[in-house]
């Protein structure tokens, strides 16, 4: 497996005692997948991410990349936020440069990779404009122009289209989807919008809350990925199991938090 996590539990200590976040979670991600975490509030899915990008380490348990062990941040692995990050000084050309000229990348080799993958998502016209000339879902596209720069074995993704409005969101689930199947690249992504899971991933991991824990895999197998699929009855199926999922694990943390 590509991306693997083994028995990780992620602890925090508070005034009040051991805060466990995350318990025994286990995933296996195949090279060129496409997977979604999905959890309500408390569920830890930020933090798993995290943990998965290297900003933080587990209490126990390990995260696997192509068999190597994460200790640390690396550019193995592609960030896409909630929010674009973008630095609103710089062109969207130097924007998507950024992480490469950290890396030391040469000025020519950087600017050739830089917008191939401008190209790539459709914003080469947009080189030289400042991200305030830019609607959110362009922002969004330099961002993950900027994640795929590096060439990284995974693309992790934080609800990166949670802030944008519902038209400019479909819109933005669709060119995710033909960037995924044009770079066969592995994604994995969080998020709360059960919708937005469903249409985009070969697989879920439903999360429970408090601790978070991976309460069960869910194989997506649909017979189209366009928006018309929303209205068939294996998307109806799909969206509601994992709805009554999230619901009946919400109301145990809620009554776990109050006993």
């Amino acid at each position: 497996m590509y991306l693997q996590i083994n028995q990780l539990n992620k602890n925090f200590e508070t005034k009040t005692g051991t805060l466990v976040v995350l318990k025994n979670i286990n995933m296996a991600i195949a090279q060129g997948e496409f997977v979604c975490a999905v959890g309500a509030s408390g569920s830890g899915k930020s933090t798993l991410l995290r943990q998965i990008a290297g900003l933080d380490l587990p209490s126990s348990g390990e995260v696997l990349i192509d068999g190597k062990r994460v200790t640390g941040p690396g550019p193995d692995r592609g960030m896409v936020f909630q929010h674009y990050t973008l630095y609103p000084w710089m062109t969207v050309q130097d924007n998507t440069e950024f992480g490469l000229k950290l890396q030391g990348v040469p000025k020519k080799e950087r600017r050739e990779q830089a917008s191939y993958y401008l190209n790539v998502v459709g914003l080469s016209n947009f080189a030289r404009s400042l991200p305030k000339e830019l609607s959110g879902g362009m922002k969004q596209r330099v961002a993950i122009a900027r994640a795929l720069a590096s060439e990284p074995k995974v693309m992790l993704m934080d609800e990166p289209f949670g802030a944008l409005d519902i038209h400019t969101k479909e819109s933005m689930h669709e060119f995710m989807l033909d960037l995924w199947q044009r770079t066969n690249i592995t994604v994995f992504m969080i998020t709360h919008d059960v919708e937005e899971a469903v249409f985009l991933s070969n697989r879920i991991y439903a999360l429970g809350a408090r601790p978070g824990t991976v309460r069960k895999e869910i194989v997506v197998k649909l017979p189209e990925r366009t928006h018309h699929v929303k209205r068939h009855s294996i998307f109806h199926d799909y969206r509601d199991e994992l709805m009554e999922l999230m619901r009946r694990h919400g109301q145990e943390a809620f009554i776990a938090t109050a006993a």
